[in-house]
């Protein structure tokens, strides 16, 4: 395996960059400078909000490329460059349709912040690591000045068994994502991170030979599909296991740190032939 050619490397966020505890290891931050001196892009891609993405990276955030909401945004240096929407009406046709839901627990996320009617307070408590901007409202009908992303369902019984189920019928109105153990993602048919990478991959030159994702939930297929060093993480879903060409150890033993170790010492190699 030659990791020397490797130029754009991509990151999942919880369950793969991010430990169980929410925490970016200092060696990433480390690996990151010696990344540069290479010249290796890096993206982090997540379900999460932009705004709480850059809280967990912020000693790099003007540096990298963020594609945050599942791919509803992509921001390369701080700019926005991409953005892809729900319309308002769907959006709140879906929200009714969600609260007709025992176990559900609904987030509306827009491009200036994050919206929240629940009042169950162990929901909430899970909702503040993953949401760093957001107003708590009545009523999220009601909520119209904004671009919105996505809606993000969460259930303590598990999206693939409470959640998902009971929105599969609507898949050819608005694409539903299983994005976590508890979240499922509402958002446009054409949103997802592979989207996104592409984007990227295209205005990067950037090949899909030279690209390095990782990932560990149902929410990076599509960008795993684009990469040939496509990592799974030991965690990850057994979809995640079977569409990636390769593994890695878990998020809690540095997995991506790990071959990233790898690639950085190949790029040395390189350098000293």
């Amino acid at each position: 395996m030659d990791l020397s050619q490797v130029k754009l490397v991509v990151s999942d966020m919880d369950g793969t960059l991010l430990n169980d505890k929410g925490v970016v290891s200092d060696l990433f931050f480390e690996q990151f400078e010696q990344l540069k001196k290479h010249d290796v892009k890096f993206v982090a891609a997540s379900g999460r909000q932009y705004y709480s993405m850059i809280h967990k990276l912020e000693p790099i955030k003007d540096e990298i490329t963020i594609i945050a909401e599942n791919g509803g945004m992509t921001v390369i240096a701080e700019e926005v460059t991409d953005t892809c929407t729900i319309d308002t009406n769907t959006v709140h046709d879906l929200i009714r349709d969600m609260r007709k839901i025992e176990d559900a627990h609904i987030v509306l996320c827009g491009k200036k912040q994050a919206y929240v009617e629940s009042k169950h307070q162990e929901f909430l408590n899970i909702f503040d690591e993953y949401y760093f901007r957001y107003n708590l409202v009545d009523d999220l009908t009601e909520i119209e000045d904004d671009d919105f992303f996505k809606i993000a369902v969460y259930s303590f019984g598990g999206s693939e068994k409470t959640t998902y189920p009971a929105v599969k019928h609507l898949e050819d109105r608005i694409k539903a994502k299983v994005s976590g153990e508890n979240w499922l993602d509402l958002s446009h048919l054409h949103t997802d991170k592979g989207r996104a990478l592409k984007i990227i991959q295209s205005k990067l030159n950037i090949s899909k030979e030279e690209t390095m994702v990782f990932g560990d939930y149902n929410n990076d297929i599509e960008m795993l599909a684009l990469a040939h060093f496509s990592y799974a993480m030991q965690n990850a879903h057994p979809n995640i296991i079977k569409a990636a060409n390769y593994s890695t150890k878990t998020n809690n033993e540095n997995g991506v740190e790990y071959i990233l170790g790898k690639l950085i010492e190949a790029k040395e190699q390189l350098v000293t032939k």
